[in-house]
């Protein structure tokens, strides 16, 4: 599928950004000992942070479902607190929000166990409309992930794609974060099936080049850089963990941009959601794809610094204060 698309972005007062996928609930800690709750997502993380440094000039709207239980209630509380838009979200009786549990080793680096196989999320598309494609017109920019695409069963894929390309085709900007978590897939070459289809309409590509490794089945993360980098999008990020971030917009070169170095690296979750928050939130008010991902690391290095999905406001204060 060849389009002829070029990125440009213009300011205006608010531009209105809606992001799919599933927040869970989220215990973090060891088995049988201390467990803290929270909650989290990758695309939901991302939309909070992207709320949070986004102030009047973004109005991020967070598309999934819930159950009409007290904890999808209370979820939803907190959901507008932390500054999102609701009126995507579908409450569908009898369904529950998914589960989920981290351990993080010593490196910072984390171990999920899963309970999401009946989550309310999963049943986002199973409406004649949702209200997501009901307010498509609305949309500057439209996000999703691999692990979006993983959690709806085909139908439901279809209709986001059919909704992505529709975006597409009208000048919004049409968001990928390549997410790849192998255990939401019965079949791999379903999954790159998917991605491939996910690329092919998306306008701007995130790309984790240890997921994209791991998705194709290639033998180093230097040969998955290569293969991303032939991907036909017209703007990329290739995300390479410490080493410069990779970035490059329309027919123009490939630029590199230096990750910040951490003293301490406390917790790895959401290190690539934040980094898209960054990047998206300067990139949709007209920063270059060099600004807009320097930025990015500097908040994806505030976040590793702290425990958990979500770091506290007055952690990242002076980030949203310069945005």
């Amino acid at each position: 599928m060849k389009h002829r698309f070029k990125i440009k972005f213009t300011v205006q007062k608010t531009k209105k950004v809606a992001l799919i996928g599933e927040c869970m609930l989220e215990l973090h800690g060891t088995a049988f000992g201390a467990m803290q709750q929270s909650y989290g997502g990758d695309t939901f993380n991302t939309a909070v942070y992207l709320s949070r440094c986004g102030g009047d000039a973004l109005s991020v709207c967070y598309a999934t479902a819930l159950g009409d239980d007290p904890l999808s209630a209370e979820l939803l509380r907190r959901w507008a607190l932390d500054g999102l838009e609701l009126d995507l979200v579908r409450r569908i009786p009898g369904r529950l929000p998914g589960l989920y549990q981290i351990e993080v080793d010593a490196h910072g680096e984390r171990r999920f166990s899963f309970w999401r196989d009946q989550s309310a999320a999963r049943a986002y598309f199973d409406a004649e409309q949702t209200p997501l494609e009901q307010r498509a017109a609305q949309w500057d920019a439209f996000y999703f992930s691999g692990i979006s695409l993983a959690i709806l069963p085909a139908a439901g894929r279809e209709r986001l794609f059919a909704l992505a390309q529709a975006l597409r085709e009208r000048g919004a900007c049409v968001v990928f974060d390549n997410n790849y978590r192998p255990r939401l897939w019965s079949d791999p070459a379903v999954a790159r099936e998917n991605f491939l289809r996910a690329f092919q309409v998306a306008s701007m590509a995130l790309v984790t080049a240890d997921d994209h490794q791991a998705l194709f089945g290639l033998a180093s993360v230097e040969d998955a850089v290569l293969a991303a980098q032939q991907l036909a999008v017209p703007e990329m990020v290739i995300k390479r963990g410490a080493a410069p971030t990779l970035v490059r917009a329309g027919r123009g070169p490939w630029e590199q941009v230096a990750t910040e170095a951490v003293p301490r690296v406390v917790d790895t979750t959401a290190a690539g959601d934040s980094f898209a928050a960054g990047y998206l939130r300067r990139r949709l008010l007209g920063a270059t794809p060099v600004e807009a991902a320097a930025f990015g690391n500097r908040l994806a290095a505030r976040v590793i610094q702290h425990p958990g999905a979500l770091i506290p406001v007055a952690a990242m204060a002076d980030l949203m204060a310069t945005t």
